[in-house]
């Protein structure tokens, strides 16, 4: 809900550790008092934070609001630039948020990484690794410009849905070309146990072994120097 580069960004921002659900009820309150940076450059907390408060950590967020707004007054009259690099040299802001506001407000491709864009693309095998920076490079890399924001929205929405941390393979409509439904969920659990036994024996053939250590194993292990 919002109706300018703005409110996306400021509404981006109150999202962290907190829902969609609650942001937009807070939000119309919010940029009603605030309806554009120069009225929330000049809020003080005493009366922006009540209005946050629900959406949680309401004073780390008053300061990145607050800091975000008066950037982009004194640097960039009032508006939200359409750059990467200047959207997150702004207080707040890191590199999903800047995608978000830059794919959906700006018009330029961008491509947000969340948790739902990193295990989606994991469990399918069209990335791989848990650093957001990572998987949205390599993302990038393989699709079209125009399609970045479109493939950001279909996996969080798939993972909101259907790709879950315990995932709904059953109403998949990917699974056939997901790695993670091929190689795991299909193979049964026998199968991956025996898996697991078989490479736990290839590792003491090599000389590895796969126990984790116990709680009593700690006195065994040095700390490693600093």
């Amino acid at each position: 809900m919002y109706r300018n580069a703005f409110e996306l960004l400021a509404a981006t921002i109150l999202s962290a550790q907190s829902t969609d659900a609650r942001v937009n009820m807070v939000t119309p309150a919010l940029f009603k008092r605030y309806p554009d940076a120069r009225a929330l450059a000049r809020a003080i907390p005493g009366e922006l934070e009540p209005l946050i408060l629900s959406t949680g950590f309401f004073r780390q967020k008053s300061k990145s609001l607050m800091g975000m707004a008066q950037r982009l007054v004194a640097e960039h009259r009032g508006e939200v630039p359409a750059e990467m690099d200047l959207l997150i040299a702004l207080p707040g802001v890191g590199r999903k948020t800047a995608n978000v506001v830059l794919g959906h407000a700006l018009g330029v491709p961008g491509l947000p990484v969340d948790r739902h864009v990193l295990r989606v693309s994991n469990r399918i095998g069209i990335a791989e690794g848990d650093d957001p920076e990572k998987v949205e490079a390599q993302l990038c890399a393989a699709l079209p410009k125009e399609m970045w924001t479109l493939a950001s929205d279909v996996q969080i929405l798939h993972g909101r849905r259907i790709c879950k941390p315990k995932p709904l393979c059953d109403q998949c409509s990917v699974r056939d070309d997901c790695d993670y439904y091929r190689l795991v969920v299909s193979r049964g659990p026998d199968k991956v146990r025996a898996a697991g036994e078989k490479g736990a024996a290839g590792d003491k053939r090599r000389g590895r072994s796969s126990r984790r250590p116990g709680k009593n194993d700690a006195r065994k292990v040095r700390a490693p120097r600093r």
